[in-house]
């Protein structure tokens, strides 16, 4: 485990020992009402922070409405004007997203610094491959990891020429090798948390399989703090995939569901009562394996393991539980009768 500067985010603290999930609004940034309808939906998702874009001087006022509509933490997402960082921090913002070297001269940096050390509101730095500073892309000859840590370092040095430490780093790429290579050149550079994400990931089947690849091989390395899967798709599909995630790497509790690819013993619709079962459980937090399987082969064999399971038969199936056959039931029956099985276990 990294040797952590720990952040305060709100409520969430980066310490390294909880990988909070982020995602951000996709509403218009003058449509107020549905973005806090939007954020509300999050936080019911699962979302631990949320960020929103402040474009402009109007947007300012989604900051005290999402606010009073969840309590989990809010990020202002600011791009070069260093005074829209200054009114997020006035009104309530949990963290500001802001490149220091974008927004002008020292002077501006330091009154983004002061007011933030003022406020007790983190900094998030955030690099991306796309908008790299063009000295070190001539000197590193395009955005390389090198090239993009020694830009997050840059950024980061230049709040701490004003006392502020209180910075979280993001170097985000669409290449998912190069966004690998770049968080774990960052993890040996910096105690300060990271960011997770594959920026400009995709749609929701391709940018799950990147996002999937990219940050699920950094937590598995033990890097990273908080974590986007950047979907062109509704942001609580972000978040739904990101709670599967973290329980497939064992980094979160919850229902794992194991199913079979199927073959040609299966005599059941077992793709049908898998997906069955996998959204009736979606809300179920017992922290329980369920193994829903084709055949007595990947039943209570393979499957032993599995705190509650179904194993099929011919137009039939076996619910165990552990390597212990509780019974058998009607195709028909078999998602009502596990889920009934699945209830009274405990929590």
């Amino acid at each position: 485990m990294r040797n952590l500067h720990p952040v305060k985010v709100g409520n969430c603290l980066l310490d390294g020992k909880h990988i909070y999930i982020q995602s951000m609004l996709n509403t218009r940034s003058d449509d107020i009402a549905g973005s806090v309808a939007q954020a509300v939906a999050l936080e019911k998702a699962g979302c631990e922070i949320i960020r929103a874009a402040i474009p402009d001087e109007k947007a300012v006022a989604l900051i005290p409405a999402i606010k009073e509509a969840v309590s989990v933490p809010l990020v202002a997402d600011i791009h070069f004007d260093y005074r829209l960082a200054l009114a997020a921090a006035d009104a309530g913002v949990d963290k500001i997203r802001i490149n220091p070297g974008n927004i002008g001269d020292m002077d501006r940096v330091k009154a983004v610094a002061d007011k933030c050390r003022q406020k007790q509101i983190p900094i998030r730095i955030g690099v991306n491959s796309g908008s790299l500073e063009k000295d070190l892309l001539a000197k590193y000859g395009g955005p390389t990891p090198a090239a993009m840590v020694e830009s997050a370092m840059n950024h980061a040095a230049l709040l701490e020429r004003f006392d502020f430490h209180d910075i979280v780093v993001s170097i985000k790429s669409s290449d998912v090798q190069n966004m690998i290579a770049c968080y774990r050149l960052a993890a040996e550079r910096t105690d300060y948390p990271l960011h997770l994400g594959v920026t400009e990931a995709g749609t929701a089947r391709m940018g799950l399989i990147k996002s999937a690849a990219g940050i699920g091989s950094l937590l598995c390395d033990g890097i990273g703090e908080t974590i986007r899967i950047s979907l062109t798709a509704d942001p609580v599909q972000e978040v739904e995939a990101a709670i599967d995630l973290l329980k497939a790497l064992g980094l979160r509790k919850g229902v794992t569901l194991v199913s079979c690819p199927t073959c040609g013993r299966t005599r059941i619709d077992l793709i049908g009562a898998a997906n069955a079962v996998e959204q009736a459980l979606r809300g179920c937090e017992k922290n329980i394996k369920v193994a829903v399987m084709g055949c007595i082969v990947n039943g209570p064999g393979e499957a032993r393991e599995a705190d509650i399971g179904i194993a099929g038969g011919d137009g039939c199936a076996v619910i165990f539980r552990k390597d212990e056959i509780l019974g058998k039931v009607p195709e028909a029956e078999i998602v009502p009768a596990l889920l009934a099985e699945i209830e009274k276990l405990p929590g």
